[in-house]
């Protein structure tokens, strides 16, 4: 097997994300060795963002939500999760 490339240091995410895009993981890591591992505990990366709504739109995932017992800014995160699934699913 050839000689893996040693993973250089990073300053900060943004820099390694940047390294990961342009380089070949296969070249700095021996893939077959590895092993799953699942990071349970993890929460996804946010961004807080602005979001006009009309005023009816908002009461009505209010409603939603509070007959759901679930925070109305959860639901919206439902609903867009759940259309982009149905967006991206692929046709058949």
């Amino acid at each position: 097997m050839n000689r893996l490339k040693k993973i250089p240091k990073f300053k900060d995410e943004d820099e390694e994300r940047e390294f990961w895009v342009k380089s070949d993981s296969t070249e700095y890591i021996n893939w077959e060795k590895s092993e799953k591992i699942a990071f349970s505990n993890l929460k996804p990366s946010t961004k807080t963002i602005s979001l006009r709504l009309p005023e009816f739109i908002l009461a009505e995932i209010k409603m939603i939500a509070n007959k759901r017992d679930v925070p109305y800014q959860s639901l919206i995160k439902i609903f867009l999760k759940e259309r982009i699934d149905q967006e991206l699913k692929p046709s058949i």
